[in-house]
């Protein structure tokens, strides 16, 4: 039945978020015909969400409280635009049960449960409560009312060290810290209570049993208005950091079917036992390291425990799509038009494996900071990692040229793959994220990279301190090559034989001689400020194969005859002493030269580079431009403005990879204006002064 034609007629909605989520939204949205509305804060007037939706409305200023989280400025949206419903996406308003109660004040359809059960769930206390009740295994603890310091430290010491300190109206990884013995009991409740009171306005806490080893499984329920519900198989969600999840997977690996099918009629029974319509996500501790507890004599023991329920679309959502062939957010719209579930239980299939990798602006090598700037370039570049578009899902909030501020969550994008098991997933995975062309904002992408292809992942041996158990592993930055310099040396030569294509040999800047070998010198460095390694290359006429030498640290050099092919899109191949490989090569600017990045399946490089000669053959431009000869810092401002000067004095030193490259006067005159101070940073290219001649200024 069309979606215009249900029992709640749906024509419009409005999504009552940003980034990615709404983009997603919008897709399903338009394929079902519906009017599409996006609101925005000033920080994001020119967001891909914006720029897709059929209509936006400005929210307000940049701060999320001002704008995203002012339920009366969403509310006036929706009624100012016409929307017949509002999606809230997830995070923001999602599991706001006065959001909730004010969209049906105003006679709008909320795309998601009711405000009693967000309310019921909300209280992770008593939803436990409620859980015990409706016969959902919990993991031992305590949930009452009675917050008193002394009483508390007393449940946990009954309960048994380790435990786990939670906000009982939190979520996120906030108001939670692990308490390894007594000793450290008071301290950690009371840094719990100060964030849980930032948080949401709420110290109150309960206190769980810490699972030393546990697996985070989540099963996804769908309920209706008429009373039917299912469960759309289980994620495994266990790598995760600071109880953020990175990496998300379907099905759980070396879940037996009982247990799959255990699973999930606990959590449908969760759904209904609170009166649930729509898309959920019940969340459970999987622990094979420890003795399962039964929460009754007479219920049979399961190795899995409730941990809470998510009242509204997940992150993750897109990996159970893969497995079953389902759009959930074509099933929510459906839902909340009054239309009953698309499917039966029995007629959901699980087919395959998916992975989502959760890619966010962050510098994992600096305690995961989030990352600003602008997106030079950004996508997925499928056929030169000769990836399979049905199997590889790119879900964006972002595109090349958009500003990554830092008002909102850093995550990009989601990175979906699917395969026939999971080791092929994982292949694809790992290609796929090979193939992620992104410049000009630090990303999470190589810690993705390591962790698919740790050997523990690999063989499934999950679970949620998977990153703290690894970590030496995982941050470790491998020393890079002489064959890796190399190979950076081949795609350099490569740029530069193709920039000088339509040249005459005799403006040729790739150290072409008349009758002699071609010689060009290079300079690479792992990191700026790190020393220069010197790699010389040779060969002779247009043979494509070059002699490389490698020379590190005045050692013996080590010596490679290589060649490169260009293929498809970023790819190349290239060969190094009858090696072959195939890789995909980009280049970005940095403050010192260009950067090399050279990505394959479970390996990156990055490597900056610049011509070691090339202030030699570029004297004569440099003299009558005056402008910096490659990327560098200026770190000398030798004369003062309106000076007079001789030609050939020294008027400003531009230091690039350690080396130091002076600008002279190119006649007598005298200097007009610095545009850089010392310690800018300037690009290749940039004028760095204003400069009038004595025969200029004679005539004035």
């Amino acid at each position: 039945m069309s979606l215009t034609h249900a029992p709640r007629p749906l024509r419009s909605v409005l999504i009552a978020n940003r980034g990615e989520i709404a983009c997603r939204v919008m897709r399903t949205a338009r394929r079902l015909g519906l009017r599409t509305i996006a609101v925005y804060s000033d920080a994001d007037a020119n967001a891909l969400h914006v720029r897709e939706a059929d209509e936006a409305v400005r929210l307000g200023p940049a701060p999320a409280r001002e704008s995203y989280l002012d339920i009366d400025k969403v509310i006036a949206a929706a009624q100012r635009s016409g929307a017949d419903a509002i999606h809230p996406g997830y995070g923001f308003l999602s599991e706001n049960a006065d959001f909730v109660a004010a969209c049906e004040a105003a006679s709008i359809i909320f795309v998601g449960p009711p405000a009693s059960a967000i309310a019921a769930m909300g209280d992770k206390a008593s939803a436990k409560t409620r859980m015990f009740k409706a016969g959902v295994p919990l993991v031992p603890g305590y949930h009452d009312e009675a917050q008193e310091d002394e009483l508390l430290r007393e449940k946990a010491g009954k309960i048994g060290y380790p435990v786990l300190l939670k906000a009982s109206a939190g979520g996120g990884g906030k108001g939670m810290r692990v308490v390894e013995s007594d000793r450290e009991f008071q301290a950690a409740l009371d840094g719990c209570r100060r964030e849980s009171r930032a948080a949401f306005g709420d110290e109150r806490m309960l206190i769980e049993k810490y699972l030393t080893q546990p697996r985070h499984v989540e099963v996804q329920v769908f309920c209706d208005s008429q009373g039917n519900g299912v469960y759309l198989f289980e994620r495994d969600c266990s790598v995760q950091r600071r109880h953020q999840k990175v990496l998300e997977e379907a099905p759980a690996p070396n879940l037996p079917p009982a247990l799959r099918q255990q699973m999930g009629d606990a959590a449908v029974r969760a759904a209904q036992e609170i009166g649930y319509v729509g898309a959920g996500t019940v969340e459970f501790l999987l622990d094979a390291a420890s003795e399962p507890v039964s929460n009754t004599e007479t219920r049979e023991a399961a190795p899995f425990y409730f941990m809470e329920m998510n009242t509204r679309l997940q992150v993750e959502h897109p990996v159970t799509e893969m497995i079953t062939g389902e759009d959930l957010v074509e099933w929510q719209l459906r839902v909340a038009a009054g239309l009953p579930l698309p499917k039966a239980q029995e007629e959901l299939t699980l087919t395959g494996h998916a992975i989502e990798a959760r890619l966010y602006a962050e510098d994992p090598d600096n305690d995961f900071l989030p990352a600003t700037g602008t997106l030079e370039r950004f996508g997925l570049d499928l056929k030169a990692g000769d990836l399979a578009p049905d199997r590889v899902r790119l879900d964006s909030g972002v595109e090349a040229g958009d500003d990554i501020s830092m008002h909102y969550d850093p995550m990009l994008a989601k990175l979906i793959v699917h395969g026939e098991d999971r080791g092929q997933a994982l292949a694809e995975m790992d290609r796929a994220l090979a193939a992620l062309d992104i410049s000009g904002v630090t990303t999470n992408r190589r810690f993705l990279q390591r962790l698919v292809t740790h050997p523990d992942f690999i063989a499934a041996r999950l679970d949620t301190r998977f990153i703290e158990h690894h970590h030496d592993e995982l941050f470790a930055s491998a020393p890079v090559t002489d064959a890796e310099f190399a190979c950076a040396a081949l795609v350099a030569l490569d740029q530069l034989d193709r920039a000088n294509d339509e040249r005459s040999p005799w403006e040729r800047r790739d150290g072409w001689r008349l009758n002699a070998r071609q010689h060009v010198r290079l300079a690479f460095a792992e990191a700026e400020g790190a020393p220069p390694i010197p790699v010389t290359a040779t060969r002779s006429g247009s043979q494509s194969t070059w002699q490389l030498s490698v020379n590190r640290d005045g050692k013996e050099s080590n010596d490679y005859e290589g060649k490169l092919q260009r293929l498809d899109g970023d790819a190349v191949a290239i060969t190094l002493d009858g090696h072959r490989r195939r890789l995909l090569a980009r280049t970005d600017s940095a403050p010192e030269g260009e950067t090399i990045i050279l990505t394959a399946a479970g390996f990156e490089s990055r490597l900056i580079w610049q011509r070691s000669d090339r202030v030699d053959h570029l004297s004569h431009e440099v003299e009558a431009k005056l402008s910096a000869p490659m990327h560098g810092t200026v770190v000398a401002l030798l004369v003062e403005p309106g000076q007079p000067v001789e030609k050939g004095t020294p008027l400003v030193v531009v230091e690039a990879m350690k080396m130091e490259h002076t600008l002279s006067a190119p006649a007598a005159g005298a200097v007009e204006a610095f545009h850089f101070k010392v310690g800018d940073a300037v690009a290749q290219g940039d004028e760095l002064l204003a400069f009038a001649s004595a025969d200029a200024t004679e005539g004035v």
